[in-house]
């Protein structure tokens, strides 16, 4: 079965994080893939990956990274395919080095950047999904669904004063 999304962290840290995206994939039953690559540790790796990502039906990209997080950028650089960045809250900036790395992208090389951290991995993968949703009308069921749950939980909150 091909893996629709490809996750690219830069390092095996970074899936504590991640790990938000996997459960939101899990949870609407969407292949994909995961990979440690490093955008300054290993770019011709990184490079062969994002190349052969389409023979294996990769339709987008997650990449998350912190400190210079050059990762969404750099595989921006090698793809036509779409790039959702995630940056990973650092411990000397607090993630704003990540943020500001991930969402600096030069014209011409678009990267959707998330919120720093747990939230914005799960955005990140909302928001893939609503971009494969866009051909895909079981998973932008799955999507609707989604979005009247979360509704619903609100609806539900007594407040007691």
């Amino acid at each position: 079965m091909a893996k629709l999304i490809s996750i690219i962290m830069g390092s095996e840290s970074d899936l504590d994080t991640v790990q938000e995206a996997v459960n939101i994939l899990k949870e609407f039953k969407v292949d994909f893939e995961i990979k440690v690559l490093s955008a300054h540790r290993s770019p011709k790796e990184l490079e062969k990956y994002i190349d052969t990502a389409p023979s294996r039906g990769v339709k987008v990209f997650i990449a998350a990274a912190g400190g210079a997080a050059a990762l969404a950028g750099v595989i921006a650089s090698h793809t036509p395919l779409p790039v959702i960045g995630i940056p990973i809250e650092s411990s000397s900036l607090k993630g704003i080095d990540s943020l500001l790395s991930t969402v600096q992208m030069p014209g011409g090389v678009p990267v959707a950047c998330m919120a720093i951290g747990k939230a914005g991995a799960k955005n990140a993968a909302l928001f893939a999904l609503q971009i494969l949703g866009t051909s895909d009308q079981k998973i932008s069921g799955f999507l609707k669904d989604y979005k009247v749950r979360m509704a619903e939980k609100i609806k539900a909150i007594k407040l007691r004063l």
